[in-house]
């Protein structure tokens, strides 16, 4: 029994496919396209172990139609062009158009992509791309363009639940044992949501046993996979976790955990590029205008290791977390932006004060539109006042610099510009 559980629980059909509702339920977007054998190229953006792979076996299963698969991590330019001319003589030969599968597409070069371009507007083959990360980052404009995103969510807790049981009833050898899932809650969170971790985790769990009698309960799992935690996760590392103490490290202002954890996501096999995008929201979500220069500072990051590659952009990372780490923090831009968001959700379609509409026609003059509008370059200071927000919602305050020194700075000017209006 050298297959992992979650290989040998892998559905067939899109009956037994777990989760995703949304996509392949009847009369939803993704089942449409493939019950009527229409299916164009596709990118599944999602979460890991979410049942991207399975779905794209399952579909080509249905359609009956050649399957090819490429990982993006060991396939180049070369792979793609023996791929597409198979393709090319199976329809000279009239067979279906094939399914080409590119697993981890987010990882392909632009040259690699580029290579897919006229197999996929020709309709050679039909590209099914798998990706963790925003295919509006990571996916060439060209080819983006003539594929369909399918967004796949988390699988919730009753899913998961349903996995577990589907695996103790049905797998061929964990069928013939006596399990009973007597409590969930360690496996369910110890695989982040992960399907594939969950599965492998259960057979690690059911392996540990002594008998044929087997009763999991949160103790029982944390024993057997606290013992044998590299077994179900290659790097021993739970992705969103670590991520997410790096985050918090580097907003605690604490730059030797900000470090450690970068290095355990680095020695785990991160993509740099991932971490590379979180300190560029963190600059602007945890720091913002304490300290403006950090957003530079991790934009710059960000491009240096797309170019840089790894190893060298451990070192620019690691540069760039320790800055951020040591700088002032705030969230005051991130709090007024939510502010406002919800306030635009309250008071929907508030109109624009006609000072501050745009009047290109004599129409829209004669509506006064414009009018007593003030240009504030033309005034001492460069700065009048005059009021910007809605009417209804004049005086309100969205924006509350933080407490420290670059803010200070900007609330004493604000003070000084508005006097009262704004509480500053």
């Amino acid at each position: 029994m050298n297959t992992p559980l979650a290989e040998r629980m892998r559905p067939k059909t899109l009956s037994d496919y777990i989760g995703q509702t949304h996509l392949i339920a009847k009369g939803k977007p993704l089942r449409h396209f493939i019950e009527k054998g229409l299916l164009p190229s596709i990118i599944l953006w999602g979460p890991p172990g979410v049942g991207k792979t399975t779905l794209a076996t399952i579909i080509s299963h249905t359609l009956k139609t050649p399957f090819y698969t490429l990982s993006a991590i060991n396939s180049g330019v070369k792979e793609v062009r023996e791929i597409i001319e198979k393709a090319k003589s199976q329809a000279f030969f009239g067979q279906n158009k094939p399914v080409l599968f590119i697993d981890e597409i987010h990882r392909f070069s632009k040259s690699q992509q580029d290579s897919l371009l006229g197999a996929v507007e020709k309709g050679t083959v039909t590209l099914i791309g798998a990706t963790t990360e925003n295919p509006s980052f990571e996916v060439i404009p060209a080819l983006l363009s003539r594929c369909q995103v399918f967004v796949l969510e988390h699988l919730s807790k009753k899913e998961l639940e349903d996995l577990l049981h589907q695996a103790v009833e049905k797998d061929e050898f964990l069928s013939l044992k006596k399990i009973e899932l007597k409590e969930t809650d360690f496996l369910l969170r110890i695989s982040g949501g992960d399907a594939r971790k969950l599965l492998n985790a259960l057979e690690i769990v059911v392996h540990a046993a002594t008998s044929n009698t087997v009763i999991i309960t949160n103790q029982t799992a944390q024993e057997s996979l606290m013992n044998n935690l590299s077994l179900y996760d290659k790097s021993g590392e739970m992705h969103y976790d670590i991520i997410s103490a790096f985050i918090k490290s580097i907003r605690g202002s604490d730059p030797n955990a900000a470090v450690y954890w970068l290095a355990r996501m680095i020695e785990g096999g991160e993509d740099i590029k991932f971490i590379a995008r979180r300190l560029v929201i963190l600059a602007s979500e945890d720091i913002g205008n304490a300290n403006p220069t950090a957003l530079i500072m991790a934009t710059n990051c960000f491009q240096a290791v797309s170019l840089i590659g790894y190893p060298e952009g451990r070192i620019i990372l690691s540069q760039c977390a320790t800055y951020l780490a040591c700088s002032p923090k705030s969230n005051a831009c991130y709090e007024a932006i939510n502010k406002a968001m919800q306030l635009v959700k309250e008071k929907t379609n508030l109109p624009v004060p006609l000072h501050l509409r745009n009047a290109p026609t004599k129409l829209m003059k004669d509506l006064h539109y414009g009018e007593n509008y003030q240009y504030a370059h033309a005034h001492e200071q460069n700065f009048v006042t005059q009021e910007f927000l809605p009417n209804e919602i004049a005086h309100t305050q969205l924006y509350n610099p933080g407490a420290n020194a670059r803010e200070n700075e900007l609330r004493a000017y604000l003070k000084h510009l508005w006097k009262d209006k704004y509480g500053y």
